[in-house]
C-alpha cells in the first residue's frame, strides 16, 4: 500500500486505549471564584474618547 492509499478493511482493526478513570481528571469544581471586580478610572470619558482617537491614529 502506498503513501495516502486506504484499505477500507483496516478500519475494523484499530485497537482503541479508552481506559479512561474518572480520577485521572480534574474536577471542575475546584477552580471556581465567587468574588467581585471593581474597576475604578480615573479618567473621564473624554479623555478616555481622545485616547482611543490617539490609538485608532497610531494602528
Amino acid at each position: 500500500m502506498g503513501f495516502g492509499s486506504y484499505d477500507e478493511s483496516e478500519q475494523d482493526n484499530q485497537e482503541y486505549d479508552a481506559d479512561l478513570d474518572d480520577e485521572d481528571g480534574l474536577s471542575t469544581a475546584q477552580n471556581t471564584h465567587d468574588g467581585d471586580v471593581e474597576y475604578t478610572f480615573d479618567a473621564s470619558n473624554d479623555e478616555l474618547l481622545d485616547r482611543l482617537e490617539e490609538i485608532k491614529e497610531n494602528t
